[in-house]
């Protein structure tokens, strides 16, 4: 395999969790079987994120990081991390540990038969509250737009970078991401992945942006999925 991959972080006031999570991704671009490297975005951070990623980036060669001008959510972090992107492979996971990057070892053998790898969540460490929100926000998104994602907000991804950028982005669209990939006739695969409870700061998302964004946005996807255009060449001169 010639890939290589770039694996984004976006961070919002994660202060409190960096540190164990530089140990972890250590750990994975030690054992990665392609050349792996991390770029951090820093989405507006007001706590001390920013010193601790100018620090760590600066000492390592397959750390760097960006930070944007104020907070403007995980979509846009992600499409930054994006459009900064070199590799051929491109990579998400949240900087709260409630996944591992050593999970992404067992993602790379689908590729390049496949064109993205998406997690799925097991027995998810997490509220009452928030199991049931993300139960019923994928339960109706399947149901509205028929993509068979069983855990499409799974902070775990890898796929190809050709796919990455030729999805829309919208804000939002970070819920989206391996129905953006099929829409453009990609091949999904998920697989199960270890999920652990949450020992450093605060969830940035509670019961309403949980359930009344992904409400509209899963409308708004609906409508581009309707009017989505594709074809094939069949002959040319």
């Amino acid at each position: 395999m010639n890939d290589e991959l770039t694996i984004i972080v976006p961070v919002f006031n994660e202060e409190e969790s960096l540190l164990s999570f530089f140990r972890e991704m250590d750990r994975f671009i030690s054992n990665s079987p392609v050349a792996s490297r991390a770029l951090f975005v820093n989405d507006g951070s007001t706590d001390k994120s920013g010193t601790i990623l100018k620090e760590k980036c600066s000492n390592t060669a397959h750390y760097n990081y960006l930070t944007l001008d104020g907070n403007y959510g995980l979509s846009t972090a992600i499409k930054a991390g994006i459009d900064a992107c070199e590799t051929s492979l491109i990579g998400y996971i949240d900087a709260d540990l409630q996944t591992k990057p050593q999970d992404f070892l067992l993602y790379l053998e689908y590729f390049p038969e496949y064109d993205m790898v998406n997690g799925i969540r097991q027995k998810r460490q997490d509220s009452m509250v928030k199991k049931f929100s993300s139960k019923f926000a994928n339960a109706y998104r399947r149901l509205m737009i028929n993509d068979g994602i069983l855990d499409t907000c799974c902070p775990l991804k890898i796929l190809k970078i050709s796919y990455a950028r030729n999805m829309a982005f919208f804000t939002g669209m970070h819920r989206f991401m391996p129905a953006l990939v099929k829409l453009q006739g990609g091949k999904v695969k998920q697989i199960p992945i270890a999920h652990y409870p949450r020992y450093y700061g605060t969830s940035k998302y509670h019961l309403w942006n949980r359930l009344v964004g992904p409400f509209f946005d899963t409308l708004a996807f609906r409508w581009m999925q309707n009017r989505n255009i594709r074809y094939r060449i069949a002959d040319r001169k």
